[in-house]
C-alpha cells in the first residue's frame, strides 16, 4: 500500500469538520453584483434548493440572502478554506420557484441591477419581529413569518368638529370675539391637517401621518381645542374588501368587444405564448375584456396578474373583479402591513390564490401556473420605478409572461408609441374598440384660444375664461358634474419678490417654492423643504412679492367664489394619496361634488356616469418640458381626461384652454385622431433616432460637491469615448450636461445619455460601464445608469 492509503483512515476517524455536502451561490441584498459562494453542512441541505433563503455570514454581520444555485463539487478556482458555512436554512421550500427566480435573475440582468436587491425587492415581507429574532439569534427559524390574516383591526378616524353657533346676546360680545374663527390654524401643520380634512370629511390617522409625521401630536393639540373629533373604530384589515358588492351579471359585448375578447380567449385556452395590444378609446369597454380574459383562465385552472399604473385606480377595478368573481383575489398595495403583505404573498405561493391584482410590484407576485398578464393603462410613465431598482413594470410585465408561457394583454386609449409600433411590426397582435361600449359618442371637444378670448373672464379669476364660466354654469343648471384638470399643485406655482427680482426658490433645489395658502407655507414639491409664508419674502424681508400662475388649490378656490351654488372638491396628492383617494372620487360618483378640481389623478380610467363637461385649464404647460417625450404625454393626458365626459346616456364636452391653439398635437386631441397623432411623433423620432427606432439609456450623477460630480461626468465621458462602439457611432454619446432640474436636496445633478439603433451595441457599452464603476467606483459622487429611460427632468 502506499503512504497515502495507509493515512486515509486516521484522516477519517478524526476529522477537522465533516465535509460540505453541498456548495450553494447565494445573492445578497447588497449593491454587489453577482453572487457569494457559501458552503452547507451535511445536516442541512433538505431545504436548500435555488430560489430559497438562507441566513448567511457576511463580513461580521448576519444577512438573508437567496440562493441561485446548488453544485455537490466546489467550484473551480475558488479557495476551499475560505468558504464559510451557511448559518441556517430559512424556508421549508423556496420562495422563488424556477420559473420566478430565472425571470427575477433575467431582470436584474438587463437593467443592470444587484441581484441580491432585486430577489428582496420581490421577496415576501419580513416582520419586525423575524427581522429582530434575526438579529439576536441568526440561527432562529422564520416561523413567524407564517402570518396569520386578521380580517379585522382597529385604526383611529379624525374629522371635523362641527363650528357652534355664534352667541347672540350683546353680553357675550367679548366671547363671540375670541371665538370667531374656532378652526385657524397654529402653524403651517395644522393648517395642512384641517385643509385635508376639510376636502375629505373623515380620515383615518395613519393617513394623516403619511402627509405630516408628527400628525398624532398635531391631532391631539387640535383636539384639546375642539376643533376635531377623534374616535376608534374596527375597519377592514384590507380597505379593498370592507365594501359589500353586489354579483353582476356579464353584460353583452358589442361586436369589436366579443372580437376581442375571442382572440384573447382562444390563445389562452390554447396556452399560446402571445402578446396583444388591446387599444381601445376611453369607455370602449376594455375592462369588461379583461373580466373574459380573467374568467378563461380561471377556467383553465391557472393564474392571472393584473397590473394598474397606481393605487387610486385598484378599487375601482377590484370591485368590478369581486362584482364577477368573488373576494378570492389578493390585492397588493402599498397600505398593507408586513403581515397583511406576507399573508397575500402566501396565498399566491401556495396556489390557495390564483389572481393578483395591484401596481407595478405586483409583477413579482409569486402566481403559480400563470396564465394571463394584464397591464392596464400600459402606456402610463407610472409603471416605470424612478429610483433604486429602475424597472418598467410594463416591459417586466412582458417578459414575465413570456417565461412563463402565458398570454400577455396591454391595454390603453392611448398606447406608448413603442408599443403602438411593436403592434404595427407585428410583434404584438392589434386588438381595436374603435366606439364606446354605450354607444354614446366621444365629447365633443373645443379648443379656447387664450390670446383672443383673455385669461379672465366675466368672474376676474385666472384661467377661468368666458367661454369655460358659460360651459360651467350650463352644466351646473342641467344638475350635471364637471371635472377640471391642471396638472398643478398648491395656490401660486411661484412667488416672486420685486426687491430679490426673482422667483423664491428652494434652498436645496433648483426649482421654485409653491405657495400652499391654505397652510400658509411655501413648499418645495422635490424636497418637501417648508417654510411659513406671512406675505414677505423670507430671504430679504421685502413685501414687494407677487403671487405667479395657478394651482389646484388657487383653482378650487376660485370656483366656490365664482360659483357659490356649487359643492367643489379637489383632488391631488395635498389631500389624498394611494386609496384616499378614492374617498374623494365615491363623492363624486355619489353626486356629493358639482365641480372637481383635480391633477393627472383625475385622468386615470375612472367612471362617472353624470360627468359631461371637463375643462383642461392649460394645456401648454406639458408641451414646453425638454423631453422627447413631451408632445406624447400632453396628448395622453388630453385625450384621457377628455375621455371622463359623456360616458354613459349623457352627451359629454371637453374645452381645452390654451396659448397655443394650431399645435398639431391639440389639433388630433380635438379630433380624438391618436393614428394621426402616431404617425406625427413617429415621423420625428425615426428622424432623431429616438426610441422605438434607437435604444437609450442615461447616466444620472449627482453629489453634495458641485466640482466632484462635474469632475466625474467628464471621467465618465472620456472612457466612454474610447470604447470601440462610441468611437465608430455606433454607439452616441450626448452630454455629459447638467439636468434640467440641476439641483435636488443640495445634490448637483449631472447627466448623459448614450443612444444606439441597435440593443447589442448599446448593451455591451453598458457592461464596460458598469464594470468600470464596479472596480473604480467615483467616492461622493452616486452613478445611476437607467436603462430605458422615462423620466428625463
Amino acid at each position: 500500500m502506499t503512504a497515502t492509503t495507509l493515512r486515509q483512515p486516521e484522516l477519517f476517524a478524526t476529522p477537522a469538520q465533516p465535509a460540505p455536502a453541498l456548495w450553494i451561490d447565494v445573492a445578497v441584498p447588497l449593491p454587489l453584483r453577482g453572487s457569494f459562494t457559501y458552503s452547507v453542512a451535511q445536516g442541512m441541505t433538505r431545504n436548500v434548493a435555488p430560489g430559497g433563503r438562507v441566513v448567511v455570514p457576511f463580513g461580521r454581520q448576519q444577512l438573508v440572502g437567496y440562493v441561485l444555485e446548488c453544485r455537490t463539487t466546489p467550484p473551480r478556482g475558488i479557495e476551499l478554506d475560505r468558504v464559510r458555512p451557511v448559518t441556517t436554512v430559512l424556508d421549508d421550500e423556496p420562495v422563488f420557484d424556477p420559473e420566478l427566480l430565472r425571470f427575477l435573475r433575467d431582470a436584474a440582468e438587463y437593467y443592470l441591477y444587484p441581484v441580491g436587491e432585486v430577489l428582496r425587492a420581490a421577496a415576501p415581507a419580513v416582520d419586525r419581529r423575524e427581522k429582530r429574532s434575526l438579529a439576536n439569534d441568526p440561527r432562529a427559524k422564520g416561523k413567524s413569518l407564517r402570518a396569520k390574516w386578521a380580517s379585522v383591526r382597529e385604526e383611529t378616524f379624525v374629522k371635523l368638529a362641527p363650528i357652534a353657533p355664534a352667541p347672540t346676546s350683546a353680553t357675550s360680545a367679548t366671547a363671540s370675539k375670541k371665538t370667531d374663527d374656532p378652526r385657524k390654524a397654529r402653524g403651517d401643520k395644522q393648517a395642512q391637517i384641517l385643509a385635508i380634512l376639510e376636502a375629505r370629511g373623515e380620515v383615518s390617522l395613519k393617513e394623516l401621518r403619511a402627509h405630516v409625521k408628527t400628525a398624532r401630536e398635531v391631532v391631539e393639540r387640535l383636539a384639546d381645542r375642539g376643533v376635531v373629533e377623534v374616535s376608534r373604530r374596527e375597519v377592514p384589515a384590507d380597505p379593498f374588501f370592507g365594501k359589500a358588492v353586489h354579483r353582476d351579471t356579464p353584460p353583452s359585448l358589442t361586436g369589436a368587444q366579443a372580437a376581442a375578447a375571442e382572440a384573447i380567449v382562444h390563445a389562452v385556452r390554447e396556452h399560446r405564448r402571445e402578446s396583444f395590444l388591446l387599444h381601445g378609446v376611453t369607455g370602449s369597454g376594455k375592462t369588461e375584456v379583461y373580466l373574459r380574459a380573467v374568467d378563461a383562465v380561471q377556467r383553465a385552472g391557472r393564474g392571472a396578474l393584473i397590473l394598474v399604473p397606481e393605487i387610486a385606480l385598484t378599487p375601482q377595478l377590484v370591485g368590478r373583479y369581486r362584482a364577477r368573481f368573488g373576494d378570492d383575489l389578493a390585492v397588493l398595495h402599498s397600505g398593507l402591513k408586513d403581515t397583511e403583505r406576507h399573508a397575500m404573498w402566501r396565498r399566491l405561493h401556495t396556489g390557495e390564490c390564483k389572481v393578483a391584482i395591484g401596481a407595478r410590484s405586483a409583477v413579482f407576485a409569486p402566481i403559480k401556473d400563470l396564465g394571463l398578464v394584464l397591464v392596464d393603462e400600459e402606456h402610463d410613465p407610472s409603471f416605470k420605478q424612478d429610483d433604486n431598482f429602475r424597472y418598467h413594470g410594463r416591459d417586466l410585465a412582458i417578459l414575465r409572461a413570456h417565461r412563463a408561457g402565458a398570454v400577455c394583454v396591454l391595454g390603453s386609449a392611448t398606447p406608448s408609441v413603442e408599443s403602438f409600433y411593436a403592434a404595427n411590426e407585428g410583434r404584438y397582435r392589434l386588438l381595436q374598440l374603435p366606439e364606446r361600449a354605450t354607444s354614446a359618442p366621444l365629447p365633443a371637444v373645443e379648443i379656447v384660444d387664450l390670446r383672443k378670448v383673455g385669461r379672465r373672464g366675466p368672474t376676474g379669476h385666472d384661467l377661468l375664461s368666458l367661454p369655460l364660466v358659460r360651459a360651467i354654469d350650463e352644466t351646473l343648471d342641467r344638475g350635471e358634474q364637471t371635472i377640471l384638470f391642471l396638472n398643478r399643485r398648491g395656490f401660486a406655482p411661484s412667488v416672486r419678490c420685486g426687491a430679490c427680482d426673482k422667483a423664491l426658490e428652494c434652498p436645496s433645489c433648483s426649482v421654485a417654492l409653491v405657495l400652499h395658502r391654505r397652510e400658509g407655507a411655501l413648499r418645495c414639491h422635490y424636497c418637501d423643504f417648508t417654510t411659513p409664508f406671512t406675505g414677505v419674502c423670507f430671504k430679504c424681508r421685502s413685501p414687494d412679492v407677487t403671487l405667479i400662475g395657478v394651482g389646484t388649490e388657487k383653482l378650487e378656490q376660485s370656483i366656490i367664489s365664482a360659483f357659490p351654488r356649487a359643492r367643489v372638491g379637489r383632488l391631488d396628492r395635498d389631500v389624498a394619496s394611494g386609496a384616499g383617494a378614492e374617498a374623494v372620487l365615491d363623492k363624486l360618483r355619489r353626486g356629493d361634488i358639482d365641480v372637481l378640481v383635480g391633477t393627472q389623478m383625475v385622468t386615470k380610467g375612472h367612471d362617472f356616469p353624470r360627468v359631461t363637461l371637463v375643462g383642461v385649464i392649460e394645456a401648454d404647460a406639458a408641451l414646453s418640458l425638454p423631453d422627447f417625450r413631451a408632445c406624447e404625454r400632453t396628448f395622453q393626458l388630453l385625450a384621457q381626461v377628455a375621455g371622463r365626459a359623456g360616458r354613459k346616456d349623457l352627451s359629454g364636452r371637453v374645452l381645452i384652454q390654451t396659448f397655443q391653439p394650431n399645435h398639431p398635437v391639440l389639433h388630433r386631441a380635438r379630433t380624438h385622431d391618436y393614428e394621426g397623432f402616431y404617425e406625427d411623433e413617429v415621423a420625428a423620432r425615426r428622424e432623431l433616432g429616438y426610441p422605438p427606432f434607437g435604444r437609450i439609456a442615461a447616466i444620472k450623477m449627482d453629489s453634495l460637491d458641485e466640482q466632484r460630480v462635474r469632475d466625474v461626468a467628464e471621467d465618465i465621458a472620456r472612457f466612454l469615448r474610447e470604447i470601440p462602439e462610441c468611437q465608430d457611432g455606433s454607439v452616441k454619446l450626448l452630454g455629459p450636461a447638467p439636468s434640467p432640474i440641476e439641483r435636488v436636496r443640495s445634490r448637483t445633478r449631472m447627466q448623459a445619455m448614450l443612444r444606439a439603433s441597435e440593443r447589442p451595441a448599446l448593451r455591451k457599452v453598458l457592461h464596460q460601464l458598469v464594470a468600470e464603476l464596479d472596480a473604480h467606483p467615483p467616492p461622493f459622487v452616486r452613478v445611476v445608469v437607467d436603462v430605458d429611460p422615462i423620466h428625463m427632468l
